[in-house]
């Protein structure tokens, strides 16, 4: 007997994105990369290398601050588009961060035909983080 039938992943666009929110599934542009960490640390018998870039990756809705991490550095070079599977929302200093963990993926894709709207930074946006107490 086979199983249900496998789900089409449904893409979104950035302006979609919400604080909290993950499995999110995005084709992206690569606006910028920096590297923010750069370091080795001991691993047992081995050194691990651990990087940490911030990337703008954006659609024709806005750009968002991308947390790459280690191997996914490599993937985030300026011009190139990228498919993030399984992406969530993390927050920091009260913006809004991209990210992909060991759950998800990050995947060199097909050039995109749309232009990044680089006016509509979704990081720049801050969140109060508002306790809700139910009466």
């Amino acid at each position: 007997m086979a199983g249900p039938p496998l789900r089409k992943p449904v893409f979104i666009k950035v302006a979609d994105l919400r604080p909290g929110t993950s499995g999110h599934n995005l084709v992206v542009n690569v606006v910028s990369t920096k590297v923010v960490l750069q370091r080795s640390r001991p691993d047992g018998n081995q050194v691990r290398q651990v990087r940490i870039a911030e990337s703008i990756v954006g659609d024709e809705t806005g750009v968002i601050v991308f947390t790459a991490r280690n191997d996914q550095v490599d993937k985030m070079k300026e011009g190139e588009t990228i498919k993030l599977r399984n992406a969530k929302i993390d927050m920091f200093k009260g913006s809004m961060r991209l990210a992909v963990d060991k759950w998800g993926l990050v995947e060199e894709a097909e050039p995109a035909t749309f232009v990044v709207k680089e006016d509509n930074n979704l990081s720049l946006v801050e969140y109060e983080l508002v306790n809700v107490i139910d009466e």
